[in-house]
């Protein structure tokens, strides 16, 4: 039986590990010749071998979300070794979360930013003349932290929110070339969120009891699954739209 995704090549920047590297995974099972990007060779490596060994088709290639010439040469890659690109999945973010607002400084506004709303930005932009002939997928990484505003991560919330901002124009934009541009809100064990909720014990607490089915999620068996449907033919008539994979965390 074909996968959902059989045919399309898909892009995951942040590919090396968390949350990216559950959506390779989960591409690649579903059919889908999966580039990933990142910023370390052999994180990304491993994942791309992972994916080899299990029957799926995979390639990497290094590169800074935030610098449009990594952005350029992840797309020429992906057209190069697979003919196209069908899917883009914006996964890529540096933050520093639990910076407190009179600490932050333009630097960390900058960093935040550059690989977030720059990289999201930047990406979009190489993949669309590659979409704009057939249609594709966009989907963008948001937070919970951008919605309800927490504490410590005002850098970070506000780069999340403006990349909401950009995917629904994009997304009213892009529909006359049916790419379809949509968000994410995920809640998972990430690295980044297993190290922060290891620190901060009582605020991993509080965000449990919060969470409506009782756990944080999976990477690649809850938020990856969400990410396939927004990238399958399963959402041809879904755009602009955030939807929040927490386990029930936000409600709107």
């Amino acid at each position: 039986m074909a996968g959902r995704l059989e045919g399309k090549t898909a892009i995951v920047t942040g590919g090396g590990q968390g949350i990216g590297e559950g959506i390779a995974r989960v591409f690649a099972q579903e059919g889908a010749r999966v580039l990933i990007t990142g910023r370390t060779a052999d994180k990304l490596a491993a994942v791309v071998d992972g994916i080899v060994a299990g029957g799926g088709e995979a390639a990497w290639i290094t590169g800074t979300a935030g610098v449009r010439a990594d952005a350029q040469a992840a797309v020429a890659k992906a057209v190069e070794l697979f003919g196209g690109v069908d899917i883009l999945v914006n996964n890529a973010q540096t933050s520093r979360p639990g910076t407190a607002f009179e600490d932050h400084d333009d630097a960390l506004f900058d960093l935040t930013l550059q690989s977030g709303l720059y990289g999201t930005f930047q990406h979009m932009q190489a993949a669309l003349p590659h979409m704009k002939g057939k249609g594709g997928s966009i989907v963008n990484i948001g937070s919970r932290e951008g919605i309800f505003g927490g504490v410590g991560f005002a850098a970070y919330a506000a780069t999340k929110e403006a990349i909401r901002g950009l995917s629904r124009t994009a997304a009213r934009e892009l529909g006359k070339y049916k790419v379809r541009v949509n968000v994410i809100c995920p809640s998972a064990l990430s690295p980044i969120a297993i190290d922060y909720l290891d620190s901060h014990p009582e605020e991993a607490e509080m965000y449990r009891k919060d969470i409506a089915l009782g756990y944080f999620g999976d990477c690649e068996a809850d938020v990856a699954r969400a990410v396939l449907f927004l990238a399958s033919d399963d959402s041809q008539y879904v755009t602009g739209q955030t939807i929040n994979v927490d386990g029930g965390l936000v409600m709107l």
